[in-house]
């Protein structure tokens, strides 16, 4: 017979506008808990620098949070915080780009990525440099803009100049007028400061891949504004490689992680020399997520959609990666199960199932999320268990010797 689990880590990620993923963790934990009472259970609340990416850095270190009044996507203020890590990382800043400029602080009928601004990201930043940060860290996803970064780097003192010498208006659609970036207003401090952008590798500023085509419809926009941005973002590229602190440094239309919060990688990697690096090496980088792998006898990890985008830098597939180089089964839980979910399998997820049994609004099914985490994880056990006990059986046959059905 298989042998029963005795350790399960829990892996998941936050499911968005709903838990965090240390509130996930905690729901599937319960689950798990029902099905193996005696079983050790590991949770990895895992972030991939978007929402709850902050909170979760600082709890897991021992550092605190920073709540700024700084300016939202729309433009209207918006209450934001940073971390200010603690431990071995002390003296290293959080910037989550998401408190300042994520989707959910933009109302769904002003939902037009091309108009919407990094500003507050940049004003982050520099609350960031107040407190007294060497390092900052800013985590890339579930933002709300397309600017290009070009927001941000006006609030830290960069000038961005249409062709009179006037500052172009807010938003990625204004990037059409740009005629030159100029950086000698920058806010001093930042010379001394190493900025790191975690990211997602597979998001680039332009092209068929770039953010405009590929994010500004979930943000919102028309074919038509699709086209205006993306053409306003390959004219940005190629202000930011001419006008850029960093003009040898290549190509920031296609290279990898520019497209990172609709192009905040690009902009801040131009301008300010920031090293764009993949968000779970970087995010990660304060958790022994491989030893805890290493120690458990099954994985369980967790998001919102497990989808055909899944297997391109989401959290389970992380999780995943990591499992399958153990030899590790990795099961995954999701709110919904998208288009093409079966390419999961071939990334190291053994298995999906969703959390809802039966039809519900999405406006029901995010307020019982932890209730409907729990019993799933529960459910999803006592399928193991049943694999456990069939273990030491031939395939095909059943009790009483009576073989099933071809």
């Amino acid at each position: 017979m298989m042998n029963v689990p005795g350790r399960v880590l829990i892996a998941p990620s936050g499911f968005k506008e709903s838990l965090s993923a240390e509130q996930v963790a905690d729901a599937i934990a319960a689950g798990v808990r029902r099905a193996l009472p005696g079983v050790v259970v590991d949770r990895v609340p895992v972030v991939d620098g978007g929402e709850g990416s902050a909170s979760t850095l600082a709890a897991a270190t021992g550092g605190r949070l920073v709540s700024r009044r700084v300016t939202g996507p729309v433009g209207e203020p918006v209450t934001a915080h940073l971390a200010l890590l603690g431990g071995e990382a002390d003296g290293t800043a959080v910037v989550e780009m998401a408190q300042a400029a994520g989707l959910r602080l933009v109302p769904k009928d002003q939902r037009e990525p091309g108009a919407t601004t990094t500003r507050g990201v940049g004003e982050l930043i520099l609350a960031a440099l107040d407190e007294g940060a060497r390092r900052i860290l800013v985590g890339c996803g579930d933002s709300g803009t397309c600017d290009g970064g070009a927001g941000a780097l006006q609030a830290l003192g960069a000038r961005v100049l249409d062709v009179d010498g006037q500052e172009v208006g807010a938003g990625g659609t204004a990037l059409g007028a740009v005629a030159s970036l100029d950086l000698t207003g920058l806010d001093p401090r930042l010379a001394d400061v190493d900025l790191l952008v975690a990211c997602n590798p597979h998001n680039v500023l332009t092209g068929p891949r770039g953010v405009a085509r590929v994010f500004g419809p979930q943000k919102g926009a028309s074919p038509a504004q699709v086209e205006q941005l993306e053409a306003a973002l390959v004219r940005w590229a190629e202000v930011l490689r001419r006008d850029g602190a960093q003009p040898t440094a290549s190509d920031f239309a296609t290279a990898p992680c520019t497209g990172a919060s609709g192009g905040l990688g690009a902009g801040l990697a131009a301008a300010l020399g920031a090293r764009l690096l993949p968000r779970f090496e970087v995010m990660l980088d304060h958790v022994d997520l491989d030893g805890l792998i290493s120690s458990a006898d099954l994985v369980i990890t967790a998001e919102g959609a497990v989808d055909e985008q899944t297997p391109h830098g989401k959290v389970p597939a992380e999780v995943a990666r990591r499992g399958k180089a153990q030899g590790k089964p990795v099961f995954a839980l999701a709110g919904t199960i998208g288009r093409r979910a079966h390419h999961v399998h071939d990334i190291g997820i053994d298995a999906v199932a969703s959390i809802v049994p039966l039809p519900l609004s999405l406006e029901e099914s995010i307020a019982r999320c932890p209730e409907l985490l729990t019993e799933a994880a529960e459910r999803a056990l006592r399928l193991v268990l049943i694999g456990c006990q069939m273990g030491g059986r031939p395939a095909g046959v059943v009790r009483g010797g009576a073989r099933s059905a071809a």
